[in-house]
């Protein structure tokens, strides 16, 4: 991500840690992701905002050959010690071209929870339709529209930038809100057709350690996640 939006210093050091078990993070998102990804044995993936390199270690444990870029020095760090040599990691500003991989170079490309945090998406967007071999997969998982507008009110067709406090609420982080129409709009006109759109529920072992926020996630839209290929 971009200097500004990027979870530096002790926001990256918070993150890297509640992703490890949080509901929504380590329950509810990642599951839901590599379910879509499927068997990911012998491919080139990009981690796109590879963060705590929580994805980076999953894929790269399932047999992938994973390059994760985070404009994050703070949960570069966090990710060098999670995947301990098994992936290439890359510390690299997402609003700029990614100008270190060749054409039609990578399988597949993840960007979990990262898409809202971009400025200048149709710009990473034709970059990774660039960077894709043809019929290669891209994996997108954002905040779900409706569970920003129950939180902040206002228009849901709004596309203000906003501040989530996270903890303690000494903590936030930067956004912007996405409308469902945009969200799928932009993907579609960077020339990506859409396979598969899932609102990802809890896996089933949250339950166990925490019930009231299985529940709650079975209830109401935390995220959306979407498959889509480059023809």
């Amino acid at each position: 991500m971009h200097k500004a939006t990027a979870y530096h210093g002790a926001l990256g050091d918070f993150f890297a840690e509640h992703s490890d078990t949080s509901p929504y993070n380590a329950y509810t998102d990642r599951p839901a992701m590599l379910r879509l990804a499927g068997d990911v044995s012998g491919a080139r993936i990009l981690d796109v905002g590879c963060g705590a390199g929580h994805y980076a270690a999953e894929l790269s444990a399932r047999g992938a050959q994973v390059v994760g870029i985070e404009g994050s020095a703070t949960l570069l760090r966090h990710a060098r010690a999670r995947v301990n040599g098994h992936a290439e990691l890359l510390l690299h500003d997402l609003e700029e071209p990614l100008g270190f991989a060749a054409d039609a170079s990578f399988d597949g490309a993840v960007c979990a929870l990262v898409y809202e945090h971009i400025r200048n998406r149709v710009r990473l967007l034709g970059e990774l339709r660039r960077i894709l071999r043809p019929d290669g997969w891209l994996l997108v998982s954002t905040t779900h529209p409706t569970a920003d507008w129950c939180h902040f009110g206002g228009s849901y067709f709004s596309h203000d930038w906003r501040d989530l406090p996270l903890g303690d609420g000494e903590l936030s982080i930067h956004y912007q809100r996405i409308p469902l129409e945009t969200f799928l709009g932009e993907l579609l006109a960077a020339g990506f057709v859409l396979e598969q759109l899932v609102e990802p529920r809890p896996a089933a072992g949250l339950r166990e350690i925490d019930e009231t926020a299985y529940e709650k996630l079975h209830q109401a839209p935390s995220f959306l996640a979407v498959k889509l290929r480059r023809p």
